[in-house]
C-alpha cells in the first residue's frame, strides 16, 4: 500500500497546478497555431512544444540550480541561501532578495545550489547559451543579413526614410508601456517597457535579444507577441493601409528601379556598420552579424559558408532558440498582468509603426517628382518579406497590372536596420540610468 501511495505521489498529475494547466493548453494553442494555422511554424513550433516541456510538474526542465533549490522546500537549504541573502527563510522572501540582487549575488546562489547538489534543466542550460548569452539573436541575424538583397535599397535610397519612420511603433511603444504604469494599470519598469516596445518592430531575433538583457522575465511573453503578430501582419496592415490612402494614392506607379552594382552591394554593408557603430556601439553586436552575414552573400568569394548561414547554421539555431524561449512559458512568469499589457502593446506597436511608413510616404510626395505608392511605408516594419507582399497585394486590389514588391523590399530591408539602431539606443540609454 505504501508503495502504492509513493507511485502516486510519484505521478506528475498529482502535482499539477492550475497555473501549469493553463499553460500547457497555451502551448498547445501555440503548436496548433504552428502546424494548422502556420503562423509564424519555424519559431512557434519549437516555442510551443518548449511550453509543454517547461509546465510538466516535477519535471523541472525549465528550472536552475538555484530554481530546483527553492521548488524543494528544503528548510536548511532555504536558510543557508536566506542567512547570504540577510532575508526571511521562506521561498517568497528569497525570490523578491534574488529579484533585488546584483547578477553577481545571483551567481553566487546558482552556485551555492549547485554544491548543494541540484542541476538545472535541460531547457535552463538551452536559454544560458543560446540567450542568456545573447548567441543565438546574433546567429539569426547574421543568417537574416546572407538572405537580405539590400538592391532595392539602394537603388531608391529614399525608402531608408519609410523603414525609419515605421520605427516610431516602438517608441511610442515605450510611452505607452510607461502610461499604463503611472497610471496605475499594468506595472512596467523603464526596462520592461524598453523590451516591449522594439514588438513594434516587428522582428523577433532583435526582440528576444533586447528582452534577454533588458527582461528576462517577460522574455517569454514578448516573444511569443512578437511572432505572432509577425505572422497576423496580413490582418492587421491592410485596414490601416488602406483607411489612411486614396484610391488615386493606391494606384500610383512607381518608375523602374535603377541596376545596383555588385561594387555598390559590398561596400554598402561595410559602410553602414561603420557609420552607425562609430556612433552608436551598442548596435554594433546585432548590426554587425547582419552586415556581415550580407558581405558574405554579395562578395561571391565565400559561397560555402553564405549558404551554411543561410540554411544550416539559421535553422538549427532557431531550433535552439525557440526551446529557450519555451522554457520561459512557466506559469508563474507568463500569468501575470503584464502579459495582457504586453499582448495589447504589441497591436498598438504594429498599428503605429504601419500608419507612420504610411503617412512618411504621402509627406515624401509633397516634395518630391517621383511619387512614392504610400502603400510601401507599410513595409517599413521589419517582418520580412511579409511586409512587403501585403504592400504588393494591396496595390493590387486596386491596379491588377502595379506591381510594387521589389520597390516594398527598400523599406522592408531598411526596417531590418532600423530595429536594429533602435535596440542599441534602447541599451544605450536605459542601461545608462
Amino acid at each position: 500500500m505504501e508503495s502504492l501511495n509513493a507511485l502516486l505521489q510519484g505521478m506528475g498529475l498529482m502535482h499539477l497546478g492550475t497555473g501549469q494547466a493553463i499553460m500547457l493548453l497555451v502551448s498547445l494553442l501555440l503548436l496548433w497555431l504552428a502546424i494548422a494555422k502556420k503562423f509564424e511554424p519555424l519559431l512557434l513550433l519549437p516555442i510551443g512544444f518548449g511550453g509543454l516541456l517547461s509546465n510538466i510538474p516535477e519535471a523541472g526542465m525549465a528550472l536552475t540550480a538555484l530554481e530546483s533549490l527553492l521548488a524543494h522546500h528544503d528548510a536548511g537549504q532555504l536558510a543557508v541561501i536566506a542567512a547570504k541573502l540577510n532575508c526571511a527563510p521562506d521561498v517568497h522572501a528569497i525570490k523578491e532578495a534574488l529579484a533585488l540582487a546584483l547578477p553577481s549575488v545571483q551567481g553566487q546562489m546558482e552556485n551555492l545550489a549547485v554544491d548543494m547538489g541540484y542541476t538545472p534543466g535541460v531547457l535552463a542550460l538551452f536559454y544560458k547559451v543560446a540567450i542568456g548569452s545573447g548567441v543565438a539573436p546574433l546567429v539569426i541575424f547574421m543568417g537574416v543579413g546572407a538572405m537580405t538583397d539590400f538592391g532595392p535599397l539602394l537603388a531608391n535610397p529614399r525608402t531608408l526614410l519609410l523603414g525609419a519612420a515605421a520605427q516610431f511603433g516602438i517608441f511610442a511603444t515605450v510611452l505607452g508601456a510607461l502610461t499604463l504604469n503611472y497610471f496605475g494599470l499594468i506595472s512596467f519598469t523603464l526596462p520592461q517597457a524598453a523590451a516591449i516596445g522594439i514588438i513594434g518592430g516587428a522582428d523577433g531575433p532583435t526582440a528576444i535579444y533586447l528582452s534577454g538583457k533588458l527582461a528576462p522575465e517577460l522574455l517569454g511573453a514578448i516573444a511569443v507577441a512578437a511572432y505572432s503578430y509577425m505572422a497576423l501582419v496580413p490582418l492587421i496592415q491592410p485596414p490601416i493601409m488602406r483607411a489612411l490612402t486614396s484610391e488615386k494614392e493606391r494606384k500610383i506607379r512607381m518608375v523602374q528601379l535603377r541596376t545596383v552594382s555588385k561594387r555598390e552591394k559590398i561596400l554598402f554593408p561595410v559602410v553602414l556598420l561603420l557609420l552607425v557603430a562609430l556612433l552608436l556601439p551598442d548596435a554594433a553586436p546585432l548590426l554587425g552579424m547582419f552586415c556581415f552575414g550580407n558581405l558574405m552573400r554579395e562578395s561571391g568569394v565565400v559561397e560555402r559558408l553564405s549558404d551554411t548561414v543561410q540554411n544550416g547554421l539559421i535553422n538549427i539555431v532557431t531550433i535552439f532558440l525557440g526551446l529557450s524561449v519555451g522554457a520561459k512559458l512557466v506559469a508563474d512568469k507568463f500569468l501575470q498582468p503584464q502579459t495582457l499589457g504586453i499582448l495589447l502593446l504589441g497591436v498598438v506597436a504594429f498599428g503605429i509603426g504601419t500608419a507612420a511608413g504610411v503617412l512618411m510616404a504621402k509627406l515624401l510626395n509633397l516634395c518630391s517628382k517621383n511619387k512614392i505608392n504610400p502603400l510601401i511605408g507599410s513595409a517599413g516594419v521589419s517582418a520580412v518579406p511579409m511586409a512587403a507582399r501585403v504592400s504588393n497585394k494591396v496595390g493590387l486590389e486596386s491596379d491588377p497590372q502595379n506591381f510594387l514588391l521589389m520597390h516594398a523590399m527598400g523599406p522592408n530591408v531598411a526596417g531590418v536596420i532600423g530595429s536594429a539602431i533602435a535596440a542599441g539606443v534602447m541599451l544605450k540609454y536605459v542601461l545608462a540610468m
